[in-house]
């Protein structure tokens, strides 16, 4: 989710946005599908691990969980900005179909402010 917001709200700048965690799992439907409620399209993108990124030189690095930021490899960019946040995984919540949804609606609110934040913070 993350991701598709960066792009978003980086429109029409040169920037290069690229996700990947220490697991890879696939796609979640109930992101795909809460991205796509507020007109973001993520269902081509990819699950990616961080290894596939090793010889990238990023300006920023931001994990999103505390496991990640626990247990992510150190990624050796020379410069690079480190943020952490540790947002609510609504892929954990067992429940009613509108238990999850509500949880996906908060993890994604949650992102969204994040990167817009983000996004005013650094890049304008």
């Amino acid at each position: 989710m993350a991701h598709g917001y960066l792009n978003h709200f980086l429109d029409n700048r040169k920037v290069k946005v690229y996700s990947a965690g220490i697991e890879t799992h696939g796609l979640n439907a109930g992101a795909v599908s809460i991205m796509k409620d507020d007109g973001v399209d993520i269902s081509k993108h990819t699950s990616n691990h961080v290894d596939e990124y090793k010889d990238i030189d990023f300006d920023y690095i931001i994990t999103v969980c505390d496991h990640a930021n626990e247990n992510c490899p150190y990624i050796p960019s020379k410069n690079a900005v480190r943020l952490h946040h540790n947002f609510f995984d609504p892929s954990k919540v067992k429940g009613t179909e509108t238990e999850i949804h509500e949880a996906f609606l908060k993890a994604r609110d949650e992102i969204k402010a994040y990167c817009k934040e983000f996004v005013k913070l650094y890049f304008n």
